[in-house]
This record gives C-alpha cells, sequence and structure tokens, in this order.
C-alpha cells in the first residue's frame, strides 16, 4: 500500500516523517499525473501546490478552519487528502469535479471557478467569525499571483486591511503565470522580489550564520527575522506595497519545502491578524513535459501519453476557437483599426494568432473582465475596433460595463464569447449559459450566433463593421459540425434551412443548434408534419422576416443553448406579439439551474434537448388538436407508434 493511501483526511497527515511527507509529495505527483493524463483536466496548476496544500493540511484544520482556493482548478491536491482519491470518472458525470463542490466534501467551501474573488470570499468568512466569537477558528485562502491582476483583490484587500484584527492568512501562490505567464505592474513587482538577489542572499545568509550559532541564536534570529525583513522591505522598496496596506508579510517561501511552508504558515496563524504568505512555487512541476511547455505549462490538458506529455486524442475537425483565431488574423490584415483584447487567456481564446502577427496590436490586460470593457469602449473612442475575445461565462461580469460604458456610449466593441452554451466537463461555473438572456437587454446590442465555420467567418466580418454600438458573436465549445447550406436567405439576412410545402411548424434555431432543428423536421416529416427550418444569424435584434414566416405557420419552436428565461425565443414571442402575431410559440433552451459537469449530449439529453424528445411533443401536440396541421398526406400514425418510431 502506498503512502497516499493510508490518507483518509487531513489529520492522518499529522504524524507523518519529514521523509514520509516527501514520499507523498511524490507520489501525489505520480497519481496526477497518471490519472489526469486518463481524463483529462487541470495538471500544471495542481503539479504545482502539491507541497503547499499539503503544510496548509498540516498547519490548519479543516473544515474547522476554511480553506479557500482561487481558482479551484488548483484543488485537485486537496480533495486527495480529503480522502477523495478516485479520479477515474474526474469531470465526467458521475465523477468528481474539476473544482471544489461543496455536495463532495464538507472540505469544499467556495465552488466558483473564477479568479480574483477568493479573498472577498476569506473576508466574509473571516469576519463572521470574528462578529459571532469564533475567536478559534481560521480561515487560509490561496490565491494565485494570476488573480491579483484583478480588481475585485484589491477591493478585498482595501476591506482586510481596514480591520486588521481577524485570523486569516492569505497565500500568494506566485508562479509567474495565471493560465500563461501574468503580464502587468504586479508580475513586474512580484517578478523582482522572485529574482532580487539582494534579499534572497541576506535572507539565507543570516539564517545560516544564526543556525550556526546555536538554539538560542535561532531563537534571536526567529525575533529579530521580522525587522530585518521589514528593513530589507524598505531597502529594496517593494514588499512595502503590503505594509502600506497594514497587511503582515512574510516570505518569499520556498513553495516546494514542506518544512519552511509549515513555520511560515504556523507564524501567520499565531499572529492573529491578517497576514500574507508570499510562496514561490513551480507550475507543472515534476512532469518535464509541462515544464517545457512554454505556452501554459499543461494548465489544462486533454488524455495524454503519461510519459512524453503528447495528446492521445484524435484529432477532428477544426475547432470553433481555431476558426476564429484564422478569421481574425485575415480581417486585422485588411483592417489596421481592429485591436485584439483577452484577459489572461490568449491561446484558449484565440488571439494567439493575432498577437504573433500583429504583437503591438493585441493587449492582454489580465483577469480584468470589467477593464477590457472599459478600455475597449476608450479604445472605440480613439478611432479603433477592439474585438475583446472571452469566455462567454467570463463576460457576465463586466455586464454594466459593456451596458453602461460601451452600449450607453454608442461605443463600436466586438465581443466575441467562446465556449457559450454548455460546455461539458468543468460544470456549472464554466457553463456559457446566461449570456443571451443577460445580454439581450443591453440597448442597442445585436448578436450573432454562428451555425458553422462559413457563417463564424461571415458573422465576425460584418461584426467588426458595426461601429455604433456593441456586438457580440458567440460559438460553442469544441469541434465546428459539418457546413449546413442554405435553401435560400431573405432580405435581412437570414437563412432558410428547410423549407416544407405544409406550413405546420416554424423552428427558429439559435447558432449550432440548427442541426438539431433540422433532425427535428425530418422526424416530423415522417408524421405528415410540415417543418420549415430558419437560422436568424443575428439573433439580436429578432430579423422582421422570421416575425413573418412565424405568421405565415401554425406553431412557432424556437430552440437555443442558453436559458429559456429571457432567451431568445422569449423576445421572439415578444416580438411577434407586439407586431399582431398570434401564432402559438414553444420556447426550448435551457433550465434556469445550475448544471452540473457531463458531456455535451448528457447534459443535453438530460434537459430535454434531444430530436425524440422535441419531436414526441410537438407530435403530442398535433395529435391533442392543440394545434391544427394545414395539410396532412396521410393519417398521423397512433401515439404508440410515434413513441416507438422516435
Amino acid at each position: 500500500m502506498s503512502l497516499l493511501e493510508t490518507i483518509h483526511g487531513p489529520r492522518d497527515l499529522d504524524g507523518l516523517s519529514s521523509a514520509q511527507l516527501s514520499q507523498l509529495a511524490e507520489e501525489v505527483r505520480r497519481f496526477l499525473i497518471t490519472q489526469v493524463s486518463k481524463t483529462g483536466g487541470h495538471l500544471g496548476p495542481n503539479l504545482g501546490v502539491v507541497e503547499l496544500t499539503i503544510a496548509l493540511h498540516r498547519v490548519f484544520h479543516s473544515p474547522n478552519d476554511p480553506i479557500i482556493f482561487d481558482t479551484g482548478h488548483q484543488s485537485y491536491v486537496h480533495k486527495l487528502l480529503t480522502g477523495r482519491q478516485d479520479f477515474s470518472a474526474l469531470r465526467q458525470r458521475g465523477g468528481i469535479a474539476g473544482y471544489p463542490q461543496r455536495s463532495e466534501s464538507e472540505h469544499d467551501v467556495v465552488e466558483s471557478s473564477h479568479a480574483s474573488s477568493s479573498l472577498s470570499w476569506a473576508d466574509g468568512v473571516s469576519r463572521a467569525f470574528e462578529m459571532s466569537g469564533q475567536d478559534d477558528r481560521h480561515v487560509a485562502v490561496v490565491v494565485g499571483d494570476g488573480a491579483l491582476t484583478g480588481g475585485m483583490t484589491w477591493e478585498a484587500l482595501n476591506n482586510i486591511s481596514y480591520d486588521n484584527t481577524r485570523n486569516l492568512v492569505i497565500v500568494v501562490n506566485d508562479n509567474g503565470r495565471s493560465y500563461a505567464p501574468t503580464i502587468g505592474g504586479m508580475a513586474r513587482f512580484l517578478n523582482d522580489v522572485r529574482t532580487r538577489s539582494t534579499y534572497r542572499t541576506l535572507h539565507v545568509g543570516s539564517r545560516q550564520l544564526f543556525d550556526r550559532l546555536g538554539a538560542p541564536a535561532r531563537a534571536f534570529y526567529r525575533g529579530v527575522r521580522g525587522g530585518l525583513h521589514g528593513f530589507l522591505s524598505r531597502f529594496t522598496n517593494n514588499e512595502a506595497l503590503y505594509s502600506n496596506l497594514d497587511i503582515k508579510y512574510l516570505g518569499p517561501i520556498d513553495g516546494h519545502d514542506v518544512t519552511a511552508l509549515e513555520k511560515a504558515l504556523s507564524q501567520a496563524k499565531a499572529y492573529s491578524a491578517p497576514v500574507i504568505v508570499h510562496v514561490i512555487t513551480q507550475k507543472g512541476k515534476g512532469f518535464e513535459p509541462a515544464l517545457a511547455d512554454e505556452a501554459d505549462q499543461f494548465h489544462a490538458v486533454g488524455q495524454i501519453d503519461s510519459e512524453t506529455g503528447e495528446s492521445v486524442e484524435i484529432a477532428g475537425a477544426a475547432s470553433w476557437t481555431s476558426v476564429f483565431a484564422d478569421e481574425i488574423v485575415s480581417l486585422a490584415e485588411s483592417n489596421p483599426r481592429l485591436v485584439g483584447i483577452t484577459g489572461a487567456m490568449l491561446r484558449p481564446v484565440g488571439l494567439h494568432k493575432m498577437a504573433h502577427r500583429f504583437p503591438e496590436r493585441v493587449l492582454d490586460v489580465g483577469i480584468a473582465e470589467q477593464h477590457a470593457a472599459t478600455s475597449a469602449a476608450g479604445l472605440a473612442f480613439g478611432g479603433l475596433h477592439p474585438v475583446v475575445a472571452v469566455y462567454a461565462t467570463f463576460l457576465n461580469r463586466a455586464f454594466d460595463q459593456v451596458l453602461m460604458d460601451v452600449a450607453l456610449h454608442k461605443a463600436g466593441v466586438t465581443f466575441v464569447l467562446d465556449r457559450a452554451g454548455v460546455t461539458g466537463p468543468d460544470g456549472p461555473s464554466h457553463h456559457g449559459m446566461w449570456d443571451l438572456a443577460v445580454f439581450q437587454v443591453v440597448p442597442g446590442i445585436r448578436i450573432a450566433a454562428p451555425r458553422d465555420a462559413t457563417r463564424l467567418r461571415e458573422e465576425l466580418g460584418e461584426a467588426v463593421a458595426v461601429e455604433d454600438g456593441p456586438t457580440i458573436v458567440r460559438f460553442s465549445k469544441g469541434t465546428v459540425g459539418a457546413e449546413i447550406a442554405a435553401v435560400r436567405r431573405t432580405v435581412d439576412g437570414v437563412d432558410i434551412l428547410r423549407e416544407a410545402e405544409t406550413k405546420d411548424v416554424l423552428i427558429m434555431t439559435v447558432g449550432p443548434m440548427a442541426e438539431l432543428g433540422l433532425a427535428v423536421a425530418d422526424r416530423l416529416a415522417q408524421q405528415g408534419i410540415g417543418a420549415t427550418v430558419v437560422d436568424p444569424r443575428w439573433v439580436v435584434p429578432i430579423p422582421s422576416s422570421v416575425i413573418e414566416l412565424s405568421a405565415e405557420h401554425r406553431l412557432v419552436i424556437s430552440i437555443e443553448d442558453g436559458v429559456r428565461v429571457a432567451g431568445i425565443g422569449t423576445r421572439l414571442r415578444q416580438d411577434m406579439r407586439a407586431a399582431g402575431v398570434d401564432t402559438a410559440v414553444t420556447e426550448l433552451g435551457l433550465p434556469d439551474e445550475f448544471l452540473d459537469h457531463g458531456t455535451r449530449a448528457q447534459i443535453m439529453e438530460q434537459v430535454g434537448l434531444t430530436p425524440q424528445k422535441i419531436a414526441r411533443d410537438v407530435v403530442a401536440q398535433v395529435l391533442g388538436s392543440k394545434i391544427p396541421v394545414a395539410r396532412q398526406e396521410r393519417e398521423p400514425a397512433p401515439q404508440d407508434q410515434v413513441d416507438a418510431e422516435n
């Protein structure tokens, strides 16, 4: 039995020797490399926090002392040490989540996997402990250096420093990277601390000197170390940043030395006030292929070879991201006013090729979506056309800026939303299912949802040509489906994908849901029900030709991969009523609930967005005489036969 297999909870760590802790760290790394290689997941970040997580659980007594991770993708080691060692179905239906999840363990406190929010959580929890007399409880929060680029972190620090009597330890996990290398002034500051020879030489040299003088001298050293550190901080004019916030600072500490980490964390815990422990770690530590990966050090991987790091997944069709990456470069070559903006995710959102081709025209603002949106408004005022590329779920954080800074000022800014709709294995915080409902209420906004690669290129070009307000182009995660040609295009740009002889049902699809709409139409045709399928291309505002087509049919169905509540179907219904069209409307989409992790197909089946389910419901409406059919080629089949066929 391995040492790791004997760890069923954090207190099993207490009796381990220094040698055993080193052995455990090696076993954890080998476990992560072996298991995550099979399922995919966040490998690099977790390899970097092995010793840190062990030390945290030895010093703090979770769950009495909550440990909060920012972001949760570095919590795999935490899961292992809290009794969750079955990684065979990591991020799969029925398996453990890729982020902290309260339903899994009492040791998981914060489920959000969005960066820069942890210090606000920690501020609230520690303040609650103080106000309710729970003085024996501490809060430890692990925040990456990349998260320090987010404004919410500094809002929290401002409040934490105002009331500095709480049991709060802030661990800055500094590896010089968020997803990719961290950028900005804070990154320069931390890099200077990491690499400064003066501090490190004096600190190590003084410690070695006092060690040689024996135990009394070591005790004296511990007493003066704070003063020495303060002197060096002022001498080098860097750590003063934290002292100016009136927060105690310890570090930098070797993040792969469990003994040093325990000492620093124990000292911080005993301080009875907020303390920042600056820990230097190496993302991807222990796995040479990760360390050699300059792009993101295996931040997130698919299935890979556990020895070489090479992907073992079969290459398929082009991804939505790759199509965008190529097209934005093409557009930038012909339009010098285009500039790209991203929030610490240059490669994941596909702006890396533009950055390589036009490095002076791509801005990485760090984990700061709010700043990205408002800065884009300023760029537009200055005569440029910004393209802000982020994950769909991350733009939620910048709603006010899109509303008040971009739209109110009629700024020509294009937002490209990757991972829109159901994303799958990363769970509820990463499903991009709210953007259609949230952003369609912004006055003057225009939203495009391409169904295939050709339409993505086409609609992106149309979006960046708009100069009097914000535009959004949204697309899914994963590979692009087959090209779906239109039968014809209306004068206002709506693609008719299928026209039936009998105008019984109009199916309006949003983006990649076109394939589903066509499959539903095929099944309805088998029952003698004629269905017209349309792709508006631009779903906000609803094109007038869709309203006109609605008036010609007896039932309208909208299918979208966003929440039904306040979705595109709701907008269609309202616009139809405003135009005096009283055709019945059925809005299909995602329920207004947090959807667990699983494959896209599993989740779509769970929520009833399958050809079988939709066609069966439509046939039931028709057979129930709720909706008269214009003309039948034959008598409808009995309901039991319909169910069997579907």
